[in-house]
């Protein structure tokens, strides 16, 4: 019989980071990120949960992933001679 849950050894991502830790992952202070999630203007989507702000990190890699200078679609494209 198989268990269907993780074994302990799988180390699990977290569903939701900080949005310090999010304003610092895209290059941004505490005090910005704070302004740009209290204006709604934070670079990927932002929840309120009580008094805190938690940002999902699905939505900060794909936000990361896109605008990656390694990612394969950024790739200048060279004309041929």
């Amino acid at each position: 019989m198989t268990s269907t849950t993780p074994s302990s050894t799988t180390r699990q991502e977290p569903e939701v980071i900080s949005l310090i830790t999010a304003g610092r992952l895209l290059g941004m202070g505490r005090t910005k990120a704070y302004r740009l999630a209290k204006l709604g203007q934070f670079p990927c989507r932002v929840l309120r949960i009580g008094g805190r702000y938690a940002v999902p990190v699905r939505g900060l890699r794909a936000l990361l992933d896109h605008t990656s200078p390694c990612s394969g679609t950024d790739r200048p494209v060279r004309e041929k001679e």
